[in-house]
């Protein structure tokens, strides 16, 4: 079962063979056809209205669970109240073999440019982030209490040239400041594809209670990750910026990324769930 069947758990479900029944979970209705014509089996739910889910309990021996925490502040702005609401219908029948959790890197914070590794301490700096570090203790804990084999995935920056905004070139076209090299932030990337592969990976060989950086091999600091994908489509470079005026011409959101900056230790990912990557890094990813 995939929670959260977007573009990436659609190339999950891509992935798997073909012997494998897949079911979805969707709160709309209107994806119900896409899903059908897929081969995926859509079952109707909402996790933000827990009484919608009780189909779940028992329906699946393997579970991917790619639904974002809510982006709104809640009561207890901190709590992921929709993996709360998965969790508790999961445990009340037979509990799912394996579950593997999209999470996202934002939970190590700002690391100064440092390469991290799994057993680096989580310091959330965001409320989205620090939602996402309560997702992650939750699903261990059901793990802990069930049996099932828990493996979570910290994920950094999705690209792929077929997903909808997955590439830098909308950005490159509007012309886009990136911070100047001396304020630079080291960012980290993996391509849609890679990131399928490495989810159906953990289903079958994720150790119990383990975290992976599902991230590629890419070294680049942000500015020339942009400057890397203008040369390949033959755009303009985005203009440098210093950090001290980037908050007067960039929002919020874009600013939030530009604060923090970590080198993702990947090795994990290609050690103990064996995944050799189609696109190592963004270059050939990109093209």
């Amino acid at each position: 079962m995939i929670v959260g069947c977007g573009d990436v758990g659609l190339r999950v479900a891509q992935a798997l063979p073909a012997r494998v029944r897949v079911i979805a979970l969707t709160s709309t209705p209107e994806r119900v056809p896409e899903l059908r014509q897929r081969g995926i089996l859509p079952l109707q739910g909402d996790l933000d209205a827990p009484r919608t889910l009780a189909r779940l309990a028992g329906i699946a021996n393997r579970v991917v669970h790619l639904a974002p925490p809510p982006s709104e502040p809640q009561q207890e702005w901190w709590r992921d109240v929709r993996t709360q609401a998965l969790l508790r219908m999961l445990r009340l029948r037979t509990p799912p073999a394996s579950l593997v959790y999209g999470s996202t890197s934002g939970v190590y914070g700002d690391c100064q440019g440092e390469w991290v590794s799994e057993s680096r301490p989580v310091q959330p700096r965001t409320p989205r982030a620090q939602r996402r570090v309560d997702a992650e203790r939750q699903v261990r804990f059901f793990g802990r209490g069930t049996g099932a084999r828990v493996s979570v995935l910290r994920i950094p920056g999705i690209y792929a040239p077929d997903r909808v905004g997955g590439t830098p070139r909308d950005r490159l076209l509007k012309g886009t400041p990136v911070l100047q090299a001396q304020d630079d932030v080291y960012t980290n990337h993996i391509h849609a594809d890679d990131l399928a592969r490495a989810l159906f990976a953990a289903m079958w060989r994720g150790a119990t209670q383990r975290v992976y950086n599902a991230s590629d091999d890419t070294e680049l600091k942000m500015g020339d990750y942009f400057d890397l994908a203008a040369d390949l489509y033959s755009l303009p470079r985005p203009p440098r910026v210093a950090r001290s005026t980037a908050q007067e011409q960039l929002p919020l959101m874009l600013l939030s990324f530009m604060s923090e900056s970590r080198r993702l230790d990947n090795t994990r990912l290609k050690k103990e769930l064996r995944l050799r990557l189609w696109y190592p890094t963004v270059a050939e990813g990109l093209r």
